[in-house]
């Protein structure tokens, strides 16, 4: 009988399916627009993200999902069953089984509105992975070899920091930072030290563009345009690297505070590991210019940033289901 699996990276920023055998086959912002007027879902993913920041009265563009959890059941599940149906196709013979990444910090009543939603939206059964499982099985560490090996997983609105031996997490901790406060922290600065206002789309292309974990003259400079909070008038800026560096660096401290809480959490034997290793970086805050330097400088451990670091959480969706039974041990509850 043929029984479909997809693998979903729900995040907070960005969620990626992954169909075994065919790849990451949907990559699409995690925001939906909602009618206010009669509640309806009028648009996902792409669509719904031009309309951040732009929309009228009668219609709000948002992100269900906050710091890595559900925090509209709701429109979750109306975004869950837009991925679900768009990655079946429209012919559907069976329900699929879906296995869905969660952060390694999630509550029993926050994972079961998750497995609700995905079953509501068509998910046949739904099983639930921790994150920095997923992101490391993606970037192709051997999580079921008695080592220790360390990932960094820097996603959109939390970064997830684990040792992981035997297929388990050993010590894990989670930091609410990642790239979305960095963006908004580029936001504040410009606006405090500029007296520009600026939107959460201007700042992330800043960040993209000329941001890096510590200072690189290389990355030049760009023009910013946004509302004069004096006159309130369009007026056009200049910033450059330097200025991103310090906007964003409270919020990197925060990322290297939680690492070091992990290193001084893992037994002595994996520690000698990880430092043999090295850790990985996965994630779209892997992206970041020199975050790998910053974090060698920071807590002396080599530092990689592991090959197509978004990618990570859904191939390692994919990985899994197609290795269930090896990765049985990882799974952490079906319903």
């Amino acid at each position: 009988m043929f029984l479909k699996k997809i693998g979903i990276d729900l995040g907070t920023a960005n969620t990626l399916v992954y169909v075994p055998g065919k790849g990451v086959i949907i990559n699409e912002p995690s925001v939906v627009a909602v009618s206010i007027e009669d509640n309806r879902v009028l648009a996902v993913g792409n669509e719904a993200k031009e309309m951040l920041g732009r929309t009228p009265d009668t219609i709000v563009a948002s992100r269900p999902l906050k710091d890595g959890v559900i925090a509209d059941y709701r429109v979750t599940q109306a975004m869950l069953s837009y991925f679900i149906g768009k990655a079946e196709g429209r012919v559907r013979f069976f329900r699929p089984e879906v296995m869905i990444s969660v952060p390694a910090g999630i509550t029993s009543t926050e994972r079961r509105a998750v497995i609700e939603a995905a079953v509501q939206s068509g998910a046949k059964a739904a099983y639930l992975v921790k994150e920095p499982v997923l992101a490391a099985i993606g970037a192709g560490i051997p999580i079921n070899s008695p080592a220790g090996n360390m990932i960094v997983d820097i996603g959109g609105g939390t970064s997830e920091v684990a040792v992981i031996s035997l297929g388990g997490i050993v010590s894990c901790a989670s930091a609410k930072v990642g790239g979305d406060k960095i963006d908004k922290a580029i936001a504040d600065y410009i606006k405090k030290k500029h007296n520009l206002a600026i939107g959460e789309r201007t700042a992330e292309e800043i960040k993209v563009q000329i941001g890096s974990a510590v200072s690189n003259p290389e990355r030049g400079s760009i023009e910013v345009k946004g509302r004069d909070l004096v006159e309130g008038l369009p007026r056009t800026i200049e910033v450059v690297n330097k200025e991103v560096v310090e906007a964003i660096r409270d919020q990197l401290e925060e990322i290297i505070k939680t690492i070091k809480m992990v290193l001084f959490d893992t037994p002595p034997e994996l520690s000698a590991d990880v430092m043999n290793r090295g850790m990985i970086v996965s994630g779209g805050g892997a992206l970041l210019d020199k975050i790998d330097e910053l974090i060698l400088k920071s807590t002396g451990v080599p530092c990689y940033v592991a090959e197509d670091p978004l990618l990570c959480v859904a191939k390692g969706t994919g990985i899994a289901l197609e290795n269930l039974d090896v990765y049985k041990r990882s799974i952490m509850s079906k319903k």
